[in-house]
């Protein structure tokens, strides 16, 4: 008990002694312009977690998706948000990044077919046609979930639809779409009065993987301020799971031009892939995930764990 009591006045302490001193800067370039899957950010900020824990976080939208790395590697930035697979490739690449935290820790994409094709398990897409964007991990993923269920690439027909998957679907010139977002383009789709079966790749042959982590610059991760800024995003998760209506409606007051309908459902729909806490770190899982892009020649060695990302508490 007088354990807990302590541990209780020093975060009363802590926080009172960040609040009395000028907050520390801090930058994060996010992977795209703010959205739903930035959700305990933006909430961090709404509720004063990044200020009671000493911190001014400003959140960058990029000119490019691909900035990120680019600008964190160059020291011109101090975290950086991006894709786990991505962030492997440029690891591969000799980039100076490690993964300090997570962000949501679950696949996002996943394979789509609408409902009343007769389509109600993977094994069920032998001679329909499949929208893909060419090349990269949607289609090693598609190749593997075929696989699982018995099929390969020529028991189906594969067409490049390049970014209009959502499209190609509901005007059924395909009769399933691989790399939907499912929480954003589901939504959207069935905004459209039209019903989906979803297929989730960790459901069928391939290893879970975080969608989105924070990386850092390999010559920063002792920065104090990193822990207290996964802190305050830990909290702000936890304040979401509470107050889902709540927070999105501060969201859609603060971001009036997502004010829509796809974007409300895709709110919820994203909220309980969110790491619950940012700084957790699983070795195996993420030797795992190497392993199976090596494997699939999506990059050429597999790391050590250490290398891919660290704990910071």
């Amino acid at each position: 008990m007088k354990k807990l009591i302590l541990s209780i006045l020093l975060s009363i302490y802590t926080c009172v002694s960040f609040a009395a001193s000028s907050p520390q800067k801090l930058t994060v370039i996010l992977d795209w312009f703010p959205n739903p899957d930035h959700a305990p950010l933006i909430i961090a900020k709404q509720q004063g977690y990044f200020k009671d824990q000493g911190l001014d976080v400003e959140l960058i939208g990029p000119a490019d998706p691909n900035d990120a790395p680019k600008l964190v590697s160059a020291g011109k930035a101090d975290i950086g948000i991006t894709y786990e697979p991505e962030y492997m490739q440029q690891v591969d690449a000799g980039l100076p990044l490690i993964r300090m935290g997570t962000l949501i820790d679950k696949p996002l994409n996943t394979l789509v077919a609408l409902q009343g094709n007769d389509i109600k398990s993977i094994a069920d897409l032998k001679g329909k046609r499949i929208g893909s964007s060419s090349g990269g991990l949607s289609s090693i993923m598609l190749k593997v979930m075929l696989t699982q269920a018995g099929l390969n690439e020529k028991d189906v027909e594969i067409i490049d639809v390049r970014y209009n998957l959502s499209q190609a679907l509901l005007s059924h010139k395909v009769d399933a779409v691989t790399g939907i977002m499912r929480n954003f383009e589901v939504p959207m789709i069935e905004s459209h009065d039209q019903k989906v079966v979803t297929f989730f790749p960790e459901d069928h042959g391939i290893p879970n993987y975080s969608e989105l982590v924070f990386i850092a610059h390999t010559d920063a991760i002792h920065d104090k301020r990193f822990p207290r800024f996964l802190m305050a995003v830990k909290k702000a998760v936890r304040y979401l799971d509470e107050h889902p209506q709540q927070t999105w409606d501060a969201y859609a007051k603060q971001y009036p031009e997502s004010n829509n309908q796809v974007n409300r459902e895709a709110w919820f729909a994203t909220m309980p892939y969110f790491a619950e806490d940012p700084a957790s770190f699983d070795h195996k899982e993420w030797q795992q995930f190497a392993e199976f892009m090596q494997k699939n020649g999506m990059i050429k060695k597999v790391q050590p764990a250490s290398r891919y990302g660290v704990i910071l508490r």
